[in-house]
């Protein structure tokens, strides 16, 4: 059994990006969405050390090993006019649910966007995903339907 304790909730280095990539696998696997997942490795290293910082990825560790993360952006609602952080993936591999680590990383996420500065957080989930509806509820956010359309723009 592992040691929750000597889970480690940090920002991601450009070190992670092999690991991150091998989660975002496991994510898309998960959900039967693999073919959807375009990204490569160097785009996300790129992504993480790009000067304007518009996306940033919070890791789970365990003895050096990556076992979750939580992606962002930074956004502008110009309804509210101000910032928000808007959260793209939050994972935990299966083994380790039910841990807490799921929590760790969006307190984390809570706490980067406060020291930026930012009051709200977005992000999306299925509308049939009852226990990521619960846990999110059990942390206070609110859920609220909403239609989401994707435009693929071909040149």
């Amino acid at each position: 059994m592992t040691n929750y304790e000597k889970v480690l909730i940090r920002k991601a280095k450009e070190k992670d990006c092999g690991q991150i990539f091998i989660l975002i696998g496991e994510l898309a696997k998960d959900h039967n969405q693999e073919t959807y997942v375009q990204t490569i490795e160097h785009e996300i290293k790129k992504a993480l050390i790009d000067s304007e910082k518009k996306v940033g990825v919070i890791v789970a560790e365990i003895d050096s090993q990556l076992i979750g993360y939580l992606s962002y952006t930074w956004n502008y609602s110009i309804w509210s006019g101000s910032d928000y952080m808007n959260i793209d993936d939050v994972f935990v591999q299966e083994k380790f649910r039910g841990h807490t680590i799921g929590k760790m990383l969006m307190l984390e996420a809570n706490k980067i966007a406060l020291e930026n500065n930012v009051s709200k957080i977005k992000w999306e989930v299925e509308v049939d995903n009852d226990s990521a509806i619960k846990f999110y509820e059990s942390l206070g956010a609110t859920f609220s339907q909403k239609g989401i359309f994707k435009w693929h723009l071909k040149p």
